[in-house]
């Protein structure tokens, strides 16, 4: 994917849950498989209704776990299940879009969600809060911050690509030893 995540006007709980849901599953996934299963994942998680995950149960739980069309990782499932809990908690207490919007800065909600919400990390509040039209920093100045600055990973990833072993440029077609033979 190049450039941004679209992002969408979430109108309900489930939409919130939804995208956060996707944070959760990517953790540590290419975006490909994830993108790939989703509809599957939709699904399963019965459209992300935020009140019918939340009701889910361990046995629930056990049944995804064992389905090869979703991400059969049992922490990220049991925490799509918690995250739908705490989206209910904070709408009866006032408002899920109201808590997200009670914060002076970003870095106070991100730290209130990664507390609140499972298998959520840095990444996966900005990721979360981006695509719903919620207020981040600029990624090029948050990612380095925070340990992402992809732009000098992929400068890194290019220069290694180019050297060969020991720092020497690499040859084209046979190497010297062998067209020596």
């Amino acid at each position: 994917m190049e450039g941004p995540p679209p992002q969408y006007t979430a109108k309900t709980l489930d939409d919130y849950l939804e995208h956060l849901s996707k944070g959760v599953f990517q953790a540590g996934i290419s975006w490909r498989v994830v993108d790939a299963k989703w509809p599957s994942i939709t699904k399963a998680f019965h459209r992300f209704n935020v009140e019918r995950v939340g009701r889910m149960t361990d046995r629930d739980i056990d049944t995804l776990v064992k389905d090869e069309r979703v991400i059969r990782s049992r922490p990220k499932i049991a925490a799509v299940v918690h995250n739908a809990n705490e989206i209910l908690a904070l709408e009866r207490a006032g408002g899920f879009k109201k808590h997200l919007r009670s914060f002076p800065e970003y870095e106070a909600l991100a730290t209130d969600l990664k507390k609140r919400f499972n298998f959520v990390g840095d990444s996966g509040v900005y990721h979360f809060l981006w695509p719903v039209k919620e207020p981040v920093p600029d990624w090029r100045e948050w990612s380095p911050a925070h340990g992402m600055d992809w732009e000098a990973r992929v400068k890194k990833s290019r220069a290694g690509r180019s050297e060969g072993p020991k720092g020497r440029p690499r040859t084209k077609g046979r190497s010297a030893s062998r067209a020596a033979r």
